[in-house]
């Protein structure tokens, strides 16, 4: 695990890698689940949640969309002291959980979803069954029609046809 150090200064510093990080090397951490803790300098408390929270907070800030929305934060806000406070702990980490094991499966049923609810998909479908529905009455090639040639306007028939 690494520990990351907090300085009064607000400078997180990676001891494992003797060097300052900044909150994106943080978040960074997270993506690739490299495990990780955040000790306050002087007093040894775990800081990681801080950390997290201001890491989410500037996604959220950022505009990267809102996971998060003012309901689901009131709502949030609401459980704390709650007799069902930690079962609301729990049921959040196996939703996310569940939902991260099933990603694959959502992400492609959305696709789906929004393939056929695409405007251009369908009319590009509905084109494709048009042309084959004609292509069915089009003539063998080489043939021409004699109704063509025998039914001429009357704009194309002879002066001599108008008497």
């Amino acid at each position: 695990m690494r520990i990351l150090r907090k300085y009064t200064n607000r400078r997180l510093y990676d001891t494992s890698r003797s060097c300052y990080v900044t909150l994106e090397d943080v978040k960074q951490l997270v993506l690739s689940a490299e495990p990780f803790q955040v000790l306050d300098s002087k007093t040894g408390n775990d800081l990681t949640r801080n950390i997290l929270l201001q890491i989410i907070s500037e996604q959220e800030g950022e505009g990267h969309g809102t996971l998060l929305t003012n309901q689901v934060l009131q709502q949030l806000i609401r459980f704390y002291g709650d007799s069902m406070q930690g079962m609301m702990s729990q049921y959040l980490e196996q939703s996310i959980a569940s939902f991260l094991e099933h990603q694959d499966r959502i992400r492609e049923q959305m696709q789906t979803m929004m393939g056929v609810a695409n405007p251009l998909t369908m009319m590009n479908k509905i084109a494709d069954q048009n042309m084959a529905v004609w292509s069915m009455f089009k003539p063998p090639a080489g043939q021409a029609t004699t109704e063509t040639t025998e039914e001429a306007s009357p704009e194309e028939k002879s002066p001599k046809d108008k008497k």
